[in-house]
């Protein structure tokens, strides 16, 4: 039997469905002024406004997780399509362009200019002036380390306890427990017992330090 086809009643629920849509639209620049509004007043906030500014956040993204923190400035394309968990932080300059929805876990902590980019455009030049465009989700999981300046391409997911070098392209899936690096960014060792072995043992040094200098 022949599958039903989708019967969409607007380019909003086109454009969250990864299908083609024009993004020149009453409801899409609404969202997206409501987006301009919020991002300028994070943007704009004053240097120790940082309750304020999470407020603003808040507002902004479809969720936020207790203990999470973002470095202004921050852009992305409408915000509530945006869903992050528990004690997440961002440094400075990072975009998130939701067009379709970005999903990130607990424990996430990027690096500055981090760059999610659910986006696609056609490759024919015809269908791309008449201004047609779609998006895929990028979804990340939990314990994830970005570097500074990663750039996620549409349809990515990342699975959980994940380090991403510096400057990386990640334009395929990357699988758990893994270190990835490179343009395009691909896997090159595994994270294992040895790793954590090796950073449980410096973090007990620095929790002796520090109860040393409490004593």
């Amino acid at each position: 039997m022949k599958p039903m086809e989708h019967t969409y009643t607007s380019e909003k629920e086109r454009m969250l469905d990864g299908v083609l849509y024009v993004a020149n639209d009453p409801q899409l620049a609404a969202d997206n002024m409501r987006k301009r509004r919020l991002v300028h007043e994070i943007n704009t906030a004053p240097y120790d406004a940082l309750d304020r500014r999470m407020e603003l956040f808040h507002e902004l993204l479809g969720s936020l997780g207790e203990g999470s923190f973002i470095e202004a400035p921050f852009n992305c394309d409408y915000g509530s399509n945006t869903f992050i968990g528990r004690n997440f932080y961002a440094n400075m300059d990072c975009i998130f362009l939701d067009v379709a929805p970005i999903t990130i876990g607990d424990n996430v902590f990027f690096g500055p200019r981090v760059a999610l980019y659910t986006p696609y455009h056609p490759i024919d030049a015809e269908v791309r002036a008449a201004q047609m465009e779609g998006a895929l989700p990028i979804t990340i999981g939990n314990d994830v380390w970005f570097g500074g300046n990663v750039v996620v391409c549409p349809g990515v997911t990342i699975g959980d306890d994940v380090v991403i070098g510096a400057g990386s392209v990640v334009a395929k899936d990357i699988p758990s427990h893994s270190v990835a690096v490179g343009n395009p960014c691909r896997v090159v060792r595994e994270i294992g017992d040895r790793d954590r072995e090796y950073w449980q043992a410096k973090a007990a040094e620095y929790r002796a330090w520090k109860a040393g200098q409490t004593a």
